[in-house]
């Protein structure tokens, strides 16, 4: 059987042109020479004998280099055979073990790479490891910012710690607050006028239409329905100016309450803030300074007094704040509403007065323009 395998694996080897004959048979010797030391080989790979056969095979065995390459084609005219010996091209080292498995060493640039990605990969946890702590921190520090915070204000809720308290600063605090009520009243009532007195000239509008038409449908009444309806035409051209002029009103009554003295309030809260902070941290450093004072307590004291020392300055720089704003809305609150109450006593009293010319004069003296009708309606164009 061993010698009908070996006669298969010769007959193997023996390349066939395209005409059917077996030529070069002497560059062949080496390869069937191959073939029958690799079947030895796989007998006698599990005798004592094996290994020292393998090191003859690996010294006497053929020489890639002297093998030649056969290539021919089925049916085909011609025939190629190209020596190992002339391809050109880097050197690729293959070594063997006893059994006969192939490894290709290592060249170092694998190793490089590799270092080259562990570098990145260790740089880039060291960044996420970064981010996280930094995180931490400013994690743990609003804790604790709001843990003395709260304690602070539920002592203060039950009377049990003490505040820093501004009497003159919170009086005016209390006064603007007020103010600011009595203010937005005062705008809800005036957004109300607007809206009811906007639909009596759009009824004005409507009856005046209405007494034309029937002016010219009733010939025996044309005289009477014709100067009803000049009188609401007149009527409804004065309020829409009188309507020009307390939407005016209401504009900068708005601009006042919800946007400048907001702007004040929220300067307040952060005051506000602020000092809840600065007695936080004033009655932490009281309790550490009623302790003991060993090494570890001492260097407590010395960062509680640098965070009191912080937040004071943020607390007497946002009071500062605080009155220079209070100041400087009382001024632009008399000055806007100096201006905007004669332009509602005026504007009403020409109206109801019937003095058309004196209502037009105070929008001209208060540099209100009233719209043209249909001015808020888009244009045919930018209906398209």
């Amino acid at each position: 059987m061993a010698d009908s395998m070996m006669s298969k694996a010769a007959t193997m080897e023996i390349p066939i042109n395209s005409n059917g004959d077996s030529r070069n048979l002497a560059e062949d010797d080496s390869l069937e020479q191959a073939a029958k030391i690799q079947w030895s080989l796989r007998e006698k790979v599990g005798s004592p004998a094996g290994l020292r056969d393998l090191q003859q095979v690996m010294v006497s065995g053929p020489n890639l280099n002297e093998t030649s390459i056969v290539s021919g084609g089925y049916g085909g005219t011609t025939e190629g055979i190209i020596p190992t010996s002339s391809i050109k091209g880097p050197a690729l080292h293959i070594n063997t073990d006893f059994l006969g498995n192939r490894r290709i060493p290592n060249d170092g640039q694998g190793s490089n790479m590799h270092h080259a990605s562990s570098n990145s990969s260790m740089t880039a946890e060291e960044a996420t490891r970064g981010v996280a702590v930094e995180k931490f921190d400013i994690m743990k520090k609003w804790g604790l910012n709001t843990y003395k915070c709260t304690k602070q204000m539920i002592s203060e809720r039950f009377g049990r710690g003490s505040r820093t308290v501004d009497l003159e600063l919170e009086a005016q605090i209390e006064v603007l607050r007020e103010t600011k009520r009595k203010y937005e009243n005062v705008l809800r009532l005036a957004r109300a006028l607007t809206n009811h007195f906007y639909s009596m000239v759009q009824t004005q509008h409507a009856l005046g239409d209405t007494f034309a038409d029937l002016s010219q449908k009733s010939p025996e009444l044309r005289d009477e329905f014709g100067y009803n309806a000049e009188t609401q035409k007149l009527l409804c051209k004065n309020g829409e100016t009188l309507l020009g002029a307390i939407n005016f009103f209401v504009s900068s009554i708005n601009t006042l309450v919800n946007k400048t003295m907001e702007d004040t309030l929220m300067t307040i809260k952060m005051y506000e803030n602020a000092r809840l902070e600065f007695d936080a941290y004033r009655a932490d450093l009281e309790e550490l300074n009623m302790g003991p004072r060993d090494a570890v307590t001492m260097a407590r004291i010395e960062t509680a007094q640098q965070q009191y020392q912080i937040h004071k300055d943020k607390y007497e720089r946002l009071r500062s704040d605080v009155s220079i704003k209070i100041k400087f809305l009382e001024e632009n609150k008399v000055k806007v509403m100096h201006k905007q109450l004669l332009l509602f006593h005026n504007a009403i009293s020409a109206y109801f007065a019937g003095n058309q010319q004196q209502l037009e004069q105070t929008l001209k003296q208060f540099n209100i323009k009233l719209k043209p009708p249909g001015a808020d309606k888009p244009s045919w164009l930018e209906e398209q």
